[in-house]
């Protein structure tokens, strides 16, 4: 009784496991007869069907007619099937293009990094590089916030340059280059001027030279060099005694290092009138001028 009623339970596991896989084998053909036929199919109905090739095709044809949310989450179900196949470079490409039309610059450079690491000698290695600089140059912020993302978009510009020089893209990968340090000119000046704005002097003068020893062909040189003999004639007039005769030396040496570079400049009457209470502090206490 017992052996009977397992063999029935058997049968009917068979039965049913086999009437289940012929049903899915017969969705999956309408799937593709309906595609095929032209008929509309959800995007989750294909990638649903487990037809690699199928998903493989919708895919390009979503990527053909710039439907880059469809066709870049097409390509990414069907990347698995073609581990080791002839096509997996392409997907993976075609994947990571379309994540870059879409303007997901995140997801894009995340897979654009892994193909040129996988895929260093596919023809679409060159394509993938330029488009992983891009990626960093639209993800950089501007001036105020952090330019850790603004540095690497620099250094990938740069490397696709020197790998290749005479790609099209060269000259105006130059110009976006120019720009960013730009913005890292502008990035440099603002961090020195927080200083400055909160009255952190001596802080405010290592930033501020230090902003233009990086970049000396900033376009806040005279800013900066103003902030420098303000920033040093304040904390000289604050100072205590003992430090007061250096530093009114180093308002000396700064206004002089200004008005040798911008001597018709409108800024020119405030700091005399700085020099002129360094100067008459000096002399009062007969401290040479250097």
């Amino acid at each position: 009784m017992i052996k009977a009623t397992f063999k029935i339970t058997t049968l009917l596991l068979c039965s049913i496991l086999f009437i289940g896989t012929a049903f899915a084998h017969t969705e999956d053909k309408t799937i593709r007869e309906k595609v095929e036929s032209g008929k509309k199919v959800s995007i989750h109905r294909i990638i649903k069907s487990a037809d690699p090739e199928l998903i493989y095709s919708v895919g390009l044809k979503y990527y053909g007619r710039e439907k880059w949310k469809q066709a870049g989450d097409l390509f990414d179900a069907c990347q698995a099937y073609f581990v080791g196949d002839m096509k997996e470079d392409s997907i993976a490409f075609f994947s990571a293009r379309s994540k870059f039309k879409d303007r997901d610059y995140a997801e894009a450079t995340v897979q654009l990094d892994e193909f040129r690491r996988k895929f260093g000698r596919s023809v679409f290695v060159e394509d993938a590089e330029a488009m992983l600089a891009m990626c960093h140059y639209y993800l950089a912020p501007d001036a105020t916030r952090d330019q850790t993302i603004t540095a690497e978009a620099i250094v990938a510009f740069s490397e696709f340059i020197e790998r290749y020089p005479n790609s099209k893209r060269a000259s105006a990968f130059s110009d976006l280059i120019l720009e960013l340090t730009e913005r890292l000119k502008k990035k440099a000046y603002l961090n020195a001027y927080t200083y400055y704005k909160i009255q952190r002097y001596k802080s405010a003068v290592v930033a501020l030279r230090n902003a233009l020893k990086q970049y000396p062909d900033t376009p806040y040189r005279e800013d900066i060099l103003y902030l420098i003999a303000v920033s040093n004639y304040r904390l000289a007039h604050n100072s205590v005694i003992e430090k007061q005769g250096e530093r009114y030396l180093n308002v000396l040496d700064s206004y002089y290092s200004f008005i040798n570079e911008y001597p018709e400049s409108k800024r020119r009457k405030e700091l005399e009138r700085y020099i002129k209470e360094a100067k008459d502090y000096l002399d009062k206490n007969n401290i040479e001028k250097q």
